[in-house]
Formats: structure tokens, C-alpha cells, sequence
């Protein structure tokens, strides 16, 4: 095996961990989600985890998070609660953050 060979098997595993670490902070960012919208929707603590466990579901259906926050919209919509897209996108960004974070930290 050349150099060449090992680096780019280098290059390729250090892609995998890196979109695997990715997959994982999503997930939890998405659980993290799904507790901040359960509260605003006045979910039990039982209601609330199948709620954040739902919203890892739906994050994997298209790229992106389009998928989620459309999720989000119709769910306040329905239970007539108000909340701005753009507070949406803020909570997704900091909790993506707290993800990545604790990840980073081994919890």
C-alpha cells in the first residue's frame, strides 16, 4: 500500500467519524427540540420524550431541516400556539450548539 493509499483511507475514515459525529448532534439536537416544543405545547413528560423522539424521525425524511421546522409550524398551528420561524431557526441553532457541545465533552 502506497502513501497515497493510506492517506486517502486516512481522509475517507476521518469523513465517516465526522458525519457520523454530525448524524449524532443532530439527533440530539432534535430530542433537545422536540422538549422545548413540547412545553410550549403543553405536553406531559411521557408525551413530551415520544414527541422528541418523533422529531429525530422526521429530521432523517429530507435534507436539511426544512423537514422539522415545517413539522413544528403545522404542530403549534394546531394547538394554536404562536411561534416565529425565525424563533424556530434560533432554538434549532442553539440547541445544535448544546449538542455539538456535550458531545464534544463525552456526555
Amino acid at each position: 500500500m502506497t502513501t497515497f493509499d493510506n492517506r486517502e483511507k486516512a481522509a475517507e475514515a476521518g469523513f465517516v467519524a465526522q458525519e457520523s459525529a454530525e448524524f449524532g448532534a443532530r439527533a440530539r439536537r432534535d430530542r433537545f427540540i422536540g422538549h422545548w416544543a413540547a412545553g410550549l405545547l403543553g405536553l406531559n413528560a411521557e408525551d413530551a420524550k415520544a414527541y422528541a423522539k418523533s422529531l429525530v424521525s422526521t429530521d432523517l425524511e429530507k435534507h436539511g431541516d426544512s423537514d422539522v421546522i415545517d413539522k413544528l409550524k403545522k404542530d403549534f398551528a394546531a394547538k394554536g400556539v404562536e411561534v416565529a420561524t425565525a424563533t424556530i431557526e434560533r432554538m434549532m441553532a442553539e440547541k445544535m450548539q448544546e449538542a455539538r457541545d456535550q458531545l464534544k465533552a463525552g456526555r
